[in-house]
């Protein structure tokens, strides 16, 4: 199974992502993950990011593109794999496709959670963080046993800078300019797979599952 998950930022991409990986054993690729790793191991394209990241400039596309070709050509990646956050534009959707053509490697599916802008911006401010071990909690979905207070260690929750409001009308503008038409390079491809995600997590994902049956 070679798949790519996409949705908008609180739509919940990360959780679903984590369980079709369990789920079909095969290997969850985040952009992310694949920055750290490099750099930790100091690999050229590692380096090179770094530079970037030490300055808080935006990793260059040809930067992240070498990343990804390097990720793919991986053994774990033979047996199938999840890219999460990948490509974030146009641009680098038709740099992944020649990555896959020199690999000689077929997408199978895009998995697209959609989610109403209303929800996704409640879900998101209303996300509170521990500021001592990191659990997560929400205002409404999933409240501590004492309000402002962590049920694992008993430290103050926050709210994040980046779950205010503002910020994330903000992160979604740049979703809908750069992101979105990502979307419809793939639907012309015929892979894009529409996955309905104002559910619980077991109804999303097992409409997931149906959605990848044919596969």
């Amino acid at each position: 199974m070679r798949l790519l998950i996409m949705g908008a930022p609180g739509a919940g991409k990360g959780t679903q992502a984590a369980l079709i990986k369990d789920a079909y054993n095969i290997s969850h690729i985040s952009t992310g993950d694949m920055f750290r790793k490099a750099i930790k191991e100091q690999t050229a394209t590692g380096i090179e990011a770094k530079k970037f990241i030490d300055k808080g400039q935006l990793v260059p596309d040809y930067v992240t593109n070498n990343l990804v070709r390097e990720r793919l050509a991986e053994a774990d990646c033979a047996k199938g794999f999840l890219l999460d956050g990948y490509p974030r534009n146009v641009e680098q959707a038709v740099e992944l496709d020649k990555i896959l053509a020199e690999l000689n490697i077929k997408l199978d599916a895009v998995i697209n959670i959609t989610v109403d802008d209303k929800i996704l911006i409640d879900r998101i401010t209303g996300r509170r963080t521990c500021t001592k071990c990191g659990a997560s909690y929400h205002v409404v979905a999933n409240k501590p046993k004492q309000e402002g207070i962590c049920d694992v260690c008993g430290s103050e929750l926050i709210q994040r800078a980046d779950d205010t409001e503002e910020t994330i009308k903000s992160r979604l503008e740049v979703y809908y300019g750069k992101t979105e038409p990502v979307l419809s390079h793939y639907e012309k491809q015929g892979l894009v797979k529409n996955v309905y995600g104002m559910a619980s997590i077991d109804e999303i994902f097992a409409n997931i599952k149906k959605v990848l049956g044919e596969f």
